[in-house]
């Protein structure tokens, strides 16, 4: 089961003026699920996102890029069942099909819509089912779907991943919403499989893209479950324009204020991520203290973070802590002065000086390493720079989730 998560109570998503969300049922891969979620933007939002760095990224990740680089979206339209990568030029006309389906039943031009595809790679996409589920995910549309709409992105997931807040900007209130999906396949760049969080606020189009890169590089940028970049990573940020005094300075106090607000939501789904990573048992925060710089930083923690043998020794309860130094050490910081470094498990100083601490007690790391939440901390004592990455263990359910995915 996922790590002290439980599923978002569907009156705690505040629906977003401005923006509606329906499902329906296509039956992409299992009969009867709800499998396709369109969610329609009023006029005057606007949207930004950031995309895979997979090279093999998928047919709808292509079209997003380029609908958003021509036109302003008015509806995205997400499938599960199958990711319609690896599909090639045949992929991409089945994507075009479903963007002008969605473009028809709302009356919109086929750029204004953002596709978006997860589950299986190498495989057609079923578009006849996805566009004849369309005319009833249209007549579904709610604003207060929320809850829903996390549920039908789901693939390997066991629980959805919603979360909301409201805060004070400029004397309004600001609604903030989002949902994701994703527990495998798991890894920057980008690493949230699929995520799309809303707010009210009045911004402009590129206030909007400074901000969905700003939260995605210190949430979904930020874990790992297994390594593997997917094909399809989206993450998308919508600003409606309903509600509040437009926010035009990126310098500006109320653009911080609703910079930290999306950014928290974006970790909370992050974290989501990954305490329902597939066959997780443990969620382990990996804290990098004392780096020249981010990037090093980071490395390390992905170093560690991605580890199957630091993830088997969490998932076994076994402090054999070793292998986190291994990991760091093979982090590509050539460097590193390992003389200087200090780790430990949650408040036990495990070594120091780049050795065994001589106070430190194995029953000390046994008793941390039996939480289901725990802390590694390293501090390399080499500058004022931190980072944080979230991960998860490697368990037997993993294997047998990834082993029979296609069944």
């Amino acid at each position: 089961m996922p790590v002290n998560l439980v599923v978002p109570d569907p009156a705690s998503l505040h629906p977003v003026p401005g923006v509606t969300l329906g499902i329906a049922s296509a039956g992409v891969k299992t009969a009867g699920r709800k499998d396709v979620l369109v969610i329609k933007l009023d006029e005057g939002a606007a949207v930004a996102g950031v995309f895979t760095k997979n090279r093999f990224c998928a047919a709808p990740v292509q079209l997003c890029r380029e609908h958003l680089a021509v036109a302003t979206p008015r509806a995205l339209v997400v499938n599960t069942g199958n990711a319609n990568a690896g599909t090639g030029l045949d992929g991409r006309e089945r994507a075009i099909k479903v963007c002008d389906a969605v473009a028809g039943a709302l009356n919109l031009r086929r750029e204004a819509i953002l596709p978006f595809s997860t589950g299986v790679i190498l495989e057609p996409l079923p578009y006849e089912k996805i566009i004849n589920a369309v005319p009833a995910a249209v007549a579904n549309l709610a604003p207060a779907n929320w809850s829903d709409a996390a549920a039908a992105i789901m693939t390997t997931d066991v629980l959805p991943k919603a979360a909301s807040k409201q805060v004070s900007i400029g004397g309004a209130t600001i609604t903030i919403t989002g949902i994701a999906k994703g527990a495998g396949m798991i890894h920057p760049n980008m690493a949230t499989m699929l995520g799309y969080i809303a707010t009210d606020a009045k911004l402009t189009q590129p206030l909007v893209q400074a901000l969905v890169k700003h939260a995605a590089d210190r949430s979904f940028n930020c874990i790992t479950i297994d390594g593997d970049t997917s094909t399809n990573d989206s993450f998308i940020v919508i600003a409606s324009g309903q509600t509040g005094p437009a926010i035009s300075d990126a310098a500006s106090a109320e653009f911080a204020a609703l910079r930290d607000a999306v950014t928290e939501v974006a970790q909370t789904l992050a974290q989501a991520i990954v305490r329902d990573g597939e066959g997780a048992t443990k969620f382990m925060t990996v804290q990098v203290e004392g780096g020249k710089d981010e990037t090093e930083c980071k490395a390390i923690g992905y170093a560690i973070g991605r580890s199957p043998l630091v993830k088997t020794a969490f998932f076994a309860s076994d402090p054999n802590l070793g292998r986190i130094l291994a990991a760091i050490g093979y982090a590509g910081i050539d460097d590193l002065d390992v003389d200087k470094l200090d780790l430990y498990l949650d408040e036990v100083l495990v070594a120091t000086k780049g050795g065994r601490n001589p106070a430190y007690r194995e029953e000390d790391g046994q008793r941390v390493m039996n939480k289901a939440e725990i802390l590694i901390r390293v501090v390399l004592n080499r500058g004022p720079v931190s980072a944080t990455v979230w991960t998860c263990d490697f368990s037997y359910d993993y294997v047998k989730i990834n082993a029979d995915y296609r069944s």
